[in-house]
């Protein structure tokens, strides 16, 4: 099958308005087409609804779905399943607990081994950068997945305008640190704020993105808002939200969960469904919106566009 990966610039008007595949979802579900191939949940690549043949997508809510015809998850699903420790440790308890974080103004500092730092207001982001559609898988450790229409725009692009000099070989983000308003950060058990991390090459992919919003909705608060990183090919703890700081650096930086699980959580973190978890199997994972469990395809099915990263190195142990 021939991959479709990169996404062509959508204005906001030509997204499908997520009231929209609402409603579509509840006919759907009064018709009794729920479940199986009609309601998937996962996580996608990058490409746009014109993908999906017209005679395909008019079974599909919404008519958005992946390169490998996946349909995108419901925006209830998207908005109301999520890890996000910053807050709770509780899925299904994030979205209520987030509505209290205030993500305006905002400002993303970009510095380091560079040539022209700067900082970037919200809206400068959104205004200087064209945001387009990716509809990417996203699969977490936990082996659970989903698929999601986002927003956004390379972060090659905004690395472009700061010229990262010969000495920067990766790339370290940081999350926003407001323990008033993000009550998870009060727990002694994280090393906050939360921190991550790509080699140079990786973040300069062009799978790799900024996401700013998601079903052409400004990002909810619960999913990162107002800016996080998405990188499909990797589990999605690799996609730091609510990013203050992005960093270039010589030496490979510290993370958060490497900090805290060493044994179970490494810097690179590709999705390879052959090395285990130390506490479960990778093998198969649960799309959310879906019976049953599914294979898990090798780095989420971006090998295509990204196995050339890691030519020469032992998957097994830079999990």
């Amino acid at each position: 099958m021939t991959h479709k990966f990169k996404s062509v610039p959508v204005k906001s008007s030509e997204i499908t308005p997520y009231s929209q595949y609402l409603s579509r979802r509840d006919f759907l579900k009064a018709a009794g087409i729920v479940g199986g191939a009609a309601l998937l949940a996962a996580c996608a690549p990058s490409v746009t609804e014109s993908t999906v043949p017209e005679s395909e997508a008019s079974a599909i809510p919404g008519g958005k779905a992946d390169e490998l015809r996946d349909p995108a998850n419901s925006y209830e699903d998207i908005t109301n399943y999520n890890n996000y420790y910053e807050f709770t440790t509780d899925k299904e308890g994030v979205a209520r607990l987030a509505q209290k974080f205030n993500p305006k103004p905002w400002t993303v500092e970009v510095y380091g081994l560079v040539n022209k730092p700067k900082t970037y207001g919200i809206e400068d982001l959104l205004s200087r950068f064209t945001q387009e559609e990716r509809i990417y898988r996203l699969r977490c450790v936990e082996a659970w997945s989903m698929v999601i229409p986002w927003t956004g725009f390379t972060l090659a692009s905004l690395l472009k305008e700061v010229e990262p000099t010969s000495d920067a070989k990766y790339v370290r983000f940081e999350t926003v640190y407001r323990p008033e308003e993000m009550p998870g950060q009060k727990s002694p058990f994280y090393p906050w704020p939360y921190q991550e991390g790509l080699r140079l090459d990786e973040a300069l992919h062009d799978l790799t993105i900024l996401a700013t919003g998601l079903y052409g909705q400004p990002m909810p608060n619960q999913n990162g808002a107002p800016i996080r990183l998405v990188v499909p090919w990797k589990y999605g703890f690799k996609s730091i939200k609510s990013i203050t700081k992005i960093e270039l650096v010589a030496e490979q930086p510290t993370t958060l969960w490497s900090m805290v699980g060493p044994n179970e959580y490494g810097f690179y973190s590709n999705v390879n469904p052959e090395v285990p978890h130390p506490r479960w199997s990778q093998a198969t994972e649960r799309r959310i919106g879906e019976f049953g469990r599914r294979p898990t395809l090798m780095f989420n099915g971006y090998a295509e566009e990204v196995a050339h990263l890691y030519a020469g190195m032992d998957l097994s142990v830079y999990y």
